[in-house]
């Protein structure tokens, strides 16, 4: 089904694993952007015209992050655990042509349908699997090793327990190379209960693990998003400097000890 017209969808299908409908709406403020809606929410916004725009200030963080990960503009590789839009595909392919990327999506038909409406950039590399996430993981050879690993399925305290847990965070620790980051982006409420579960269980699986997120999220002031970083590396001061002049503003971005009290 396809309508286009003032307050119609440009598209929309029925995803029948969950039982709701995905729609593509075109962005009226800007041009040459989309939006993608689960089951009547937001769920990802795409700019066809300027993939290095990225609209939503969480993805934003994770992809100052990505830029982080090598030298600026080297191609990587790049496995992004729950698809979307493939918003930070589009991103890395934009940032650093010729990266070879692996999208993992539990929805057959999201991910068909936004491939088919919104393709992905000239030259893109990407390579779909449709599955469970860590299933998935254990699926992909284990000779093949990623620079970057963004995990992005967590939304709201209700996290599957067989992926917010140490185990799989080795399991994806063990696909990086040495200068390899894990990012996962934690939706949470203000109490922060999964975000301080997951600090604990990324610790035991990462050298070191640092959250960024907007300052208020960290004051346990509303519902949002908090992405915590998993490097084989200590962290750096100079990943913390750069991470905050980059924003969105305010930004905070906490680590060791500061990182202890939210943790608990």
């Amino acid at each position: 089904m396809s309508t286009t017209g003032s307050g119609h969808h440009v598209a929309s299908r029925y995803l029948r694993t969950t039982g709701q409908h995905a729609t593509i709406d075109a962005d009226t403020l800007i041009e040459g952007s989309f939006i993608l809606s689960i089951g009547g929410a937001e769920q990802s916004h795409v700019n066809l015209a300027d993939p290095r725009e990225i609209f939503y200030e969480y993805l934003r963080r994770i992809g100052h992050v990505v830029d982080l990960a090598a030298t600026p503009g080297a191609p990587i590789r790049a496995l992004h655990l729950g698809a979307g839009a493939l918003t930070l595909a589009r991103y890395i392919q934009a940032t650093r042509p010729g990266s070879e990327q692996y999208a993992v999506e539990l929805e057959r038909e999201l991910l068909d349908f936004v491939l088919h409406k919104l393709p992905m950039p000239a030259g893109t590399t990407l390579t779909t699997h449709i599955g469970d996430a860590r299933d998935a993981l254990a699926e992909l050879g284990a000779e093949v090793t990623f620079d970057v690993v963004i995990l992005d399925i967590f939304s709201g305290p209700e996290a599957p327990a067989h992926i917010a847990c140490k185990e799989f965070y080795e399991e994806a620790a063990a696909r990086l190379g040495p200068d390899g980051v894990l990012i996962v982006n934690v939706g949470d409420e203000p109490a922060l209960t999964l975000v301080r579960s997951q600090v604990t269980a990324l610790r035991e699986a990462m050298q070191d693990v640092a959250a960024v997120a907007e300052t208020g999220m960290f004051e346990g002031r509303y519902p949002g998003n908090i992405i915590l970083v998993g490097t084989r590396r200590r962290w750096t001061t100079e990943w913390t400097v750069e991470l905050l002049a980059r924003g969105p503003h305010p930004a905070a971005v906490l680590t060791g000890m500061d990182l202890d009290r939210i943790a608990g």
